[in-house]
């Protein structure tokens, strides 16, 4: 019997109808075999704070969050760009969990997808977060890269999405992101 993978799922919008969380939603649909991608919420987690980062001060949230990270074999990050960067509740529970010996995202694979309704897609966000990775030795999908912009244009009335091609590249990330975690 093959092992099934767990993917935490983590989106930068904390929109209730964000279209980043729509894709992490296809994100689930499309996945491979093998594969279960969860979305975790980091709502309540509190700004971070290096004296409550013991673990007897640490917040329940942040410990619940923790967990949820370090049961996890890789990640889905989705995310809209924030002026020309990640969006700051994103980057604090990145923050929370960055720390620790060892972090529940040391070593861990990683694919990085984001949406705009603008022209440019979300690839400066992207861009800044290879330096995170590289910090948390954090193995990132290259290819295909998944940069959607238009995101309005690419959903019908109902919520299906609509793009093709972008279904196709999804998939081909989500799989790759699986081949991945399958060479640690």
């Amino acid at each position: 019997m093959e092992t099934q993978l767990k993917i935490v799922a983590l989106c930068g919008s904390l929109r209730k109808d964000s279209y980043n969380k729509k894709l992490i939603q296809l994100s689930q649909m499309l996945s491979p075999e093998q594969m279960t991608i969860t979305l975790v919420s980091y709502d309540d987690v509190p700004y971070y704070n290096q004296d409550l980062d013991t673990n007897e001060a640490m917040p329940k949230p942040v410990a619940v969050f923790k967990q949820a990270l370090a049961e996890a074999d890789g990640f889905l990050i989705v995310s809209p760009e924030f002026n020309y960067s990640i969006p700051g509740a994103l980057k604090n529970a990145l923050d929370w969990a960055s720390r620790g010996n060892p972090s529940p995202l040391f070593g861990k694979p990683v694919s990085l997808m984001g949406a705009t309704v603008g022209m440019l897609g979300t690839s400066q966000m992207q861009n800044v977060f290879l330096s995170f990775f590289r910090l948390m030795n954090m193995p990132l999908v290259l290819q295909p890269q998944i940069f959607i912009s238009q995101v309005q244009t690419k959903f019908d009335e109902v919520g299906n999405f609509t793009d093709e091609k972008g279904k196709q590249l999804i998939q081909q990330n989500l799989e790759n992101l699986k081949l991945l975690i399958l060479k640690r």
